[in-house]
């Protein structure tokens, strides 16, 4: 007789662990084995089976794996949360024999320290399993950072999320990593590029955020321990490998005022550089002093001593290989065709870095109702390195003077009006006096744009038409640069106007698309020695002759006897009726030229000359044409159906049904875009 099997110990039973058996084993709270969870990216399981996955006759409703349950009891932080759990005793303890003087030292010396530093080495192996689970990271982070102070929230966490999101922001800007931003109800959608891996985050407006006491703030702040530990352990990485000094100088005093970016100073690695993240200043705002320490003699003797130890003998050799001679530029190869017939090659392009200096040769000011944190991340990661704000904006600015004559573009949201000039002694207006600097006037010479010009701008990879974006004017869409474009082809981004300009030349190139082709057979044809009029006639006649010929055998065949004519002249002979019918099917210039010739002949000739065989439209009756071509239409589209029919019937009934579903997803896009293309229309027509 065979071992009776005790029930529990095999299948879903043994496989599954309900939340409060996890917590007997672990012999710890519930809150902290929600954080233990936390860290080590441990979530609740579903079994197949609740019933007989729970042992007893009540399914629970929380599982986990018994395996990641067995994990946990070797974790290091469970040695932690007990230390904590034995020192809360000794304060309760303290606090019941009334020394208040013990308790706060216990509470202030004895807390004991957790640290997650190892818990990130375990889940991330490679640097780039940490950049696929960044993007949860940085909104949780940059949500934080909008939050108020509470007794929930406090205030050293603020600051914690803020300076690592704007180191974050900091070195994007150095490796122009950054790729398309989106305005949207919720925030700012930012994606960015690093080391082949996309990372999309959402940034809150600069609202006052409203705090509500429905949410667990305690469990949102677990996340954000953990998530500001592997935000550092990235940015050390990507500043480290940019040759950059981590953590960056920090600024008090201008981060107090409002700097932000500017309250971080970039410094060298490799020799103590200080690389600021503003370009260079102009002679109204003089360039601060520099702070750093001097290196002095001893300091330069060890670095002399330390390259003199270590030469590098086959560097110099290596080099003078690689070196290109004079006269070699550093310009992209292109792919020239050697012969006729040669495969045509695709030109190299520029990669997608080179947008990283679109804004590069421009000056910017902002105005104090556009947002400038925005709009100073978006310029300084696409290559502006001059950008003035107003004084109430905060420090750092470029300038603060908006009559500057070296600001080329100024970001506006609101309606302007014309910069008067200051008129002279005389009364008369100087050209060349200065512009005095007028609330709401526009400045000559200056281009003023909406802020969604820069996020259209950077989505599109070019620098667009500014009077589109002008102050007051009505702005195109603001389209997410994630949708696909529909299928129709239509940019819904363009007027009206333009899109109609473009079917019509569409429309226009299709008919030249079609004369050339014609050009094009009538030179093969005069190539061997033949004409179009030889080959013309009218349409659909290779049939009718086809026809023809066999309605005129089969009457011979059947009606050999032709009967009695009243007159000589109508009797007829099988061949001379076909001679008579084919030649009533040659185009006029072709029965003039040989009446005796018939279509099929000259399809023939021209099938041994090796050319296609297309009668003349020049000769065909419009009203036979048309409706010849509507048939032909619908035979094609018959054939169509057909053909479609036949491939569903050899189609699976899994495939089959997916196609359908696919079918029936399509026309409902389109039935969308039809709808929202005729609203387009309706209010533009309201509207004019």
């Amino acid at each position: 007789m065979g071992k009776i099997k005790k029930k529990g110990t095999s299948g879903q039973a043994k496989n599954f662990i309900t939340r409060t058996q996890a917590v007997r084993k672990l012999q710890i709270s519930l809150p902290d084995f929600r954080r233990l969870c936390i860290y080590k990216g441990i979530y609740p399981r579903e079994p197949r089976n609740k019933k007989k996955a729970s042992k007893t006759s009540t399914p629970s409703t929380t599982f986990y794996y018994t395996k990641d349950i067995q994990y946990l009891l070797h974790e290091p932080i469970l040695n932690k949360f007990r230390d904590h759990k034995a020192l809360a005793k000794k304060i309760a303890r303290s606090l019941g024999r009334g020394e208040v003087g013990d308790a706060a030292r216990l509470e202030k010396n004895g807390k004991p320290r957790i640290t997650l530093d190892h818990i990130i080495r375990a889940r991330y192996p490679t640097f780039v399993d940490a950049l696929r689970d960044l993007d949860d990271a940085l909104s949780l982070l940059f949500l934080f950072v909008s939050l108020p102070s509470t007794s929930t929230v406090p205030p050293k966490t603020i600051a914690l999320c803020q300076r690592l999101t704007l180191e974050f922001q900091h070195v994007l800007i150095v490796k122009h990593a950054l790729r398309k931003s989106f305005i949207s109800i919720k925030g700012i959608y930012y994606q960015a590029t690093i080391e082949g891996q996309d990372i999309l985050w959402l940034v809150p407006h600069k609202f006052v955020q409203r705090v509500s006491d429905d949410v667990d703030y305690r469990i949102m702040g677990t996340f954000v321990e953990f998530y500001t530990t592997l935000l550092g352990f990235v940015n050390y990485r990507l500043y480290t490998s940019q040759g950059l000094v981590y953590p960056p100088r920090f600024d008090v005093k201008s981060d107090e005022q409002g700097g932000e970016l500017g309250a971080f100073t970039l410094q060298d690695n490799r020799f103590g550089d200080s690389t600021a993240i503003e370009g260079p200043t102009d002679q109204s705002n003089p360039p601060a002093q520099d702070d750093r320490t001097p290196l002095d003699d001893a300091a330069v003797q060890k670095i002399v001593e330390g390259i003199a130890q270590n030469p590098q003998p086959n560097e110099d050799q290596g080099r003078g290989d690689a070196m290109p001679e004079e006269g070699v530029s550093d310009g992209l190869d292109k792919f020239e065709v050697q012969g006729e017939g040669a495969d045509i090659l695709e030109q190299p392009s520029m990669s997608d870095t080179d947008t990283a200096s679109l804004f590069t040769p421009y000056s910017f000011f902002l105005s104090r109702e556009t947002p400038r944190q925005p709009l100073e991340f978006l310029l300084r990661a696409f290559g502006c390195k001059r950008i003035g704000w107003d004084e109430v904006l905060g420090h750092g600015a470029f300038t603060n003077d908006m009559a500057d004559r070296s600001i080329t573009h100024q970001i506006v949201d609101r309606p302007m009006t014309l910069h008067p000039s200051v008129p002279g002694e005389d009364g008369q207006i100087m050209p060349d006096a200065e512009p005095a600097p007028m609330q709401g006037g526009r400045m000559p010479g200056r281009t003023y744009v909406q802020p969604q010009w820069v996020w259209d701008c950077i989505n599109q990879g070019k620098l667009l038409r500014p009077d589109l974006y002008a102050p007051g004017a009505t702005l195109p869409p603001h389209l997410s640069p994630w949708v696909k474009p529909p299928k129709t082809g239509m940019v819904s981004t363009a007027p009206l106007d333009e899109q109609e300009e473009d079917e019509l030349v569409g429309s226009e190139e299709e008919e030249e698309d079609e004369v050339g082709e014609e050009e094009e057979a009538d030179s093969e044809l005069a190539d061997v020695g033949l004409t179009a009029t030889d080959l013309d006639g009218e349409e659909g006649h290779g049939m009718d002759v086809a026809v023809a010929d066999s309605d005129s055998d089969s009457d011979s065949d059947s009606d050999d006897f032709a009967g009695f004519a009243s007159d000589d002249n109508d009797l007829e002979t099988p061949t001379t009726t076909t001679n008579r019918n084919s030649n009533k099917n040659l185009s006029p210039a072709a029965a003039k030229t040989n009446p005796h010739k018939s279509h099929r002949q000259l399809d023939l000739e021209a099938e041994a000359a090796g050319l296609p065989y297309n009668p003349s439209p020049t000769s065909v009756n419009p009203s036979s044409s048309a409706s010849s071509k509507g048939t032909e239409e619908k035979r094609e589209k018959r054939e169509a159906e057909d053909e479609l029919a036949m491939r569903k019937m050899m189609m699976s009934k899994r495939k089959r049904k997916l196609y359908e579903k696919m079918i029936f997803s399509n026309q409902r896009k389109e039935e969308a875009e039809g709808r929202v293309e005729g609203k387009r229309r309706r209010l533009l027509g309201e509207s004019t």
